[in-house]
């Protein structure tokens, strides 16, 4: 897909515009977008609209043939609600509207003529963001393991941005775009992979790829090293399975020498039966996508490569299998993290905290501004927060409510929106255990809480929030597959604090 800019005079200039088609807005109160004003010439957009062929209810769209006086082929009318001043809710709903209709369509062409700088607090660079990333939502095909590839989506292959306001910055913000669309794509590549391919070796190998494509720094520590470490924790998830454990530490150092990097910790559980808690049958081919926090950690720093950005960035990724077998753990075994700490295990499907824990004490060494891990981690997440929103989580102080500020802003800038949830000291003591220091699991209630009231307990010597995805990372149903979120909220949180919008440490 080709994206450009290009700068127009509504009043003078659309009407000559050559393209195959040019989408414009309607309104539900019957009026006109201007740009919909400057190609009603013969006044027949402005008859479909009164007729009640599109009501101007966001997301509706009509499409309109040859339209007297009008150089386009298609004229497409996307309804954009009732206010001239847009949410950025019923914008993103418009484009995902034109996107589609673009998708099915026999041009090979099109205009997208959208009111992009009249969005409540929004401007035109993150319009043009939300288009490219509704477009390359649209476009995204999965194909890698089909005899017979899924053709590509036909219609529309170049889309021009019309817009009074087009400027420099505008320009720029499509290279981002295209970066961050990138980004997604790899998370949902990796995520619908099938695990007998997409192992722990296959992410080892996709972050040496990104290392070589960008010039990150790439480090894989294999088991002798993981047990050197006292990474007992982890390798108890491990023990199970005859694919080998990969610890990847990839780093992106595009910030000044001396700054403290922001940190990416993403849970790479390639396949989850749950080990001897074997999980129920149904379903269980959906237990690939834990390994989504690896996912967007990799897919972020995929986005983040192609931009340049100005920030350092590590991600870790504790990435293995977890199987039952003759030498896997059972409930009851206690084991010892990396910090020391013993843990009980009363559940070995609660697995995803006991390697994210042994990362999350290895990242001290980074003495990190920031600290950020992302994991499919409780169903119970779901139950609290739907499909909707990411759950975060992180301690209840100045700095923390300020980063958990930083990444609610940039859920809601990216469309890739998160709830706070809490952690507080009473949740804790559900995780007490007769015979370790703690249980890695608390029963029940509030069980997304408990696990990140675990995973709190590694994190105490530095700055940290958990965004809980195992609601937002994948769909089931006849739409199963990855989303390749959080990709565009991690991205825009960097993107922030490499613009000096998030606290940094100089």
């Amino acid at each position: 897909m080709d994206f450009s800019i290009k700068p127009f005079d509504a009043k003078t200039g659309l009407a000559g515009f050559k393209t195959g088609c040019i989408a414009v807005g309607v309104f539900e109160d019957k009026k006109l977008s201007q740009a919909a004003q400057a190609l009603d010439r013969k006044g027949q957009i402005a008859a479909a609209l009164k007729s009640g062929d599109i009501t101007g209810k966001p997301g509706s769209t009509l499409l309109l043939r040859g339209l007297d006086g009008i150089a386009a082929e298609r004229i497409l009318l996307v309804g954009l609600g009732q206010d001239a001043e847009l949410s950025d809710k019923t914008f993103v709903t418009a484009l995902q509207a034109t996107a589609k209709a673009f998708s099915s369509i026999g041009a090979a062409d099109g205009a997208i003529a959208l009111p992009l700088d009249q969005i409540k607090k929004r401007d035109t660079a993150w319009a043009i963001r939300c288009a490219i990333l509704a477009v390359r939502d649209t476009e995204y095909r999965y194909s890698v393991t089909k005899s017979e590839k899924e053709p590509p989506a036909r219609g529309v292959k170049k889309i021009a941005f019309l817009s009074a306001g087009a400027d420099a910055a505008a320009k720029n913000v499509i290279a981002q775009g295209i970066a961050l669309a990138n980004g997604v794509d790899l998370a949902k590549e990796l995520g619908n992979l099938p695990p007998n391919i997409c192992t722990p070796t296959y992410l080892a190998n996709t972050a040496k790829q990104l290392g070589k494509d960008f010039g990150f720094g790439v480090e894989v520590l294999e088991r002798k090293q993981l047990e050197a470490l006292k990474m007992g924790s982890f390798l108890s998830v491990t023990k199970g399975s005859e694919e080998p454990p990969k610890f990847i530490v990839i780093k992106h150092m595009g910030g000044k020498a001396k700054e403290a990097p922001t940190v990416l910790v993403g849970k790479g559980i390639t396949f989850d039966t749950g080990g001897i808690s074997l999980k129920p049958g149904a379903n269980m081919d959906e237990m690939k996508y834990d390994m989504c926090g690896a996912a967007s950690v990799l897919g972020t720093f995929r986005a983040i490569g192609e931009m340049n950005l100005k920030l350092n960035v590590i991600g870790v990724i504790p990435t293995c299998e977890n199987m039952p077998s003759g030498r896997a753990s059972k409930p009851g075994d206690i084991v010892t993290s990396m910090s020391g700490q013993t843990i009980e295990i009363l559940n070995t499907d609660a697995e995803g905290r006991l390697i994210l824990c042994d990362a999350l004490t290895y990242v001290e060494r980074f003495k990190p501004a920031a600290v950020v891990d992302i994991a499919t981690l409780t169903g119970a997440c779901v139950t609290a927060l739907g499909h909707h929103n990411t759950g975060l989580f992180t301690r209840h102080d100045d700095d923390h409510d300020d980063l958990a500020d930083e990444l609610l802003t940039a859920g809601k800038t990216s469309g890739d929106t998160a709830w706070r949830m809490p952690i507080e000291d009473a949740y804790q003591e559900q995780l007490k255990s007769n015979f370790a220091d703690m249980a890695n699991i608390g029963g029940p209630p509030g069980g997304s809480i408990t696990a990140a009231c675990f995973l709190e307990r590694y994190t105490r010597k530095y700055l940290w929030a958990h965004l809980d995805i195992a609601g937002t990372a994948w769909k089931s149903g006849p739409a199963k597959g990855a989303t390749g979120r959080p990709v565009p909220l991690l991205t825009t949180f960097l993107l922030n604090r490499a613009n000096g919008n998030g606290k940094k440490a100089a």
